[in-house]
């Protein structure tokens, strides 16, 4: 019987610290969850996410949500990554998978939030080519002394150098390869739809012959408005469709929402083409509990999009912008979009 008792007791005990470890001993694994959702056509604390300067934004009443996935901080317990398998509303993935072993977790943050910023262009460059406006160069940034501070801003589009029109980016440099450094030339460009002159005194070079004006410029539509999109918190790439989508109703001349609340998700290329995103299944579950009368998934997530237990909201399946306008039209006018 002590035998028994001993054996039973150290059973006990074992289970115990099994128990123990189990709740507080992290694994390299990572939870993600739905995360919180933004209306592209709305605010966030009172500021708009997709302002617009030189014109009135488009009056709107529905919805253009766009997704995203939250991401559990520190490594789980085993019991809690256990659980989260047996979730239909977690999603447990390696933690290599979230934070690569070769960046630090500020600096993987830091290329997330890059991303987000490039889809940000992509989406307005897409938008304003829909709506047909020009191709221009645009300034896009001023490093810090940049001798055209004060002289050019973010949003001109320059329209000549030196008397010389440019086109686009590569006359740009071929202009100014001509030009020795420390000239002062002018600068003849577009802002907000307005003419104007400037002079530059341009600096040396460093990676070809020539000067510069200390600008970074993109061959993109330029419009006699400027769009300023500001989503803080949020990384990666995927929310490009929807910003296109938002700067298309707030700036065209089509209601695409009628009043519905549509979400979405899905990368943005400069052609148009609706790229695939991760965690698929979770933005469902963010766009079931709004409330979206149509969810619209990039053509190379829907099989995936199907399989999910409880999809719970209406899919379209989107390849192009083309395919997401033509969705909207058909939810608008009481068809059934095109499903995955």
């Amino acid at each position: 019987m002590t035998r028994r008792i001993a054996v039973l007791s150290a059973g006990a005990v074992l289970l115990l610290l099994f128990g123990v470890l189990g709740t507080t001993v992290p694994v390299p694994y990572v939870a993600q969850v739905p995360g919180p959702t933004y209306n592209t056509l709305g605010d966030i604390d009172g500021e708009p996410i997709i302002a617009v300067q030189g014109r009135e934004r488009n009056r709107t009443e529905g919805n253009l949500n766009l997704t995203t996935v939250g991401v559990s901080r520190g490594g789980l317990s085993l019991v809690q990554a256990v659980q989260g398998w047996f979730d239909d509303e977690v999603v447990v993935v390696p933690e290599e998978a979230v934070y690569p072993p070769d960046r630090s977790e500020e600096e993987t943050r830091k290329a997330n939030r890059e991303a987000f910023l490039t889809s940000e262009q992509a989406a307005e460059s897409v938008a304003l080519g829909e709506l047909g406006y020009p191709q221009k160069v645009v300034v896009r940034g001023l490093p810090e002394g940049s001798p055209s501070a004060g002289r050019l801003e973010e949003g001109d589009a320059v329209e000549a150098v030196a008397g010389r029109p440019v086109p686009d980016a590569q006359v740009l440099n071929d202009v100014l390869a001509d030009v020795p450094p420390g000239t002062e030339v002018t600068v003849d460009y577009t802002r907000l739809g307005t003419p104007g002159t400037t002079t530059v005194t341009t600096r040396a070079a460093t990676d070809r012959e020539g000067s510069l004006l200390g600008i970074s410029v993109l061959d993109q539509p330029s419009a006699p408005f400027d769009v300023d999109i500001q989503v803080a918190d949020v990384g990666g790439p995927s929310a490009g469709l929807m910003l296109t989508l938002g700067i298309l109703d707030l700036v065209g001349d089509e209601d695409l929402t009628g009043g519905k609340v549509i979400a979405g998700t899905g990368t943005i290329d400069l052609d148009g083409t609706v790229g695939p995103i991760g965690g698929i299944t979770l933005k469902m579950v963010a766009a079931r509990e709004l409330g979206a009368e149509l969810f619209l998934v990039p053509a190379d997530n829907c099989a995936e999009a199907v399989a999910a237990p409880d999809p719970g909201v209406p899919m379209a399946r989107v390849a192009t912008l083309d395919d997401a306008l033509d969705a909207l039209a058909d939810l608008r006018a009481g068809r059934t979009p095109a499903g995955c």
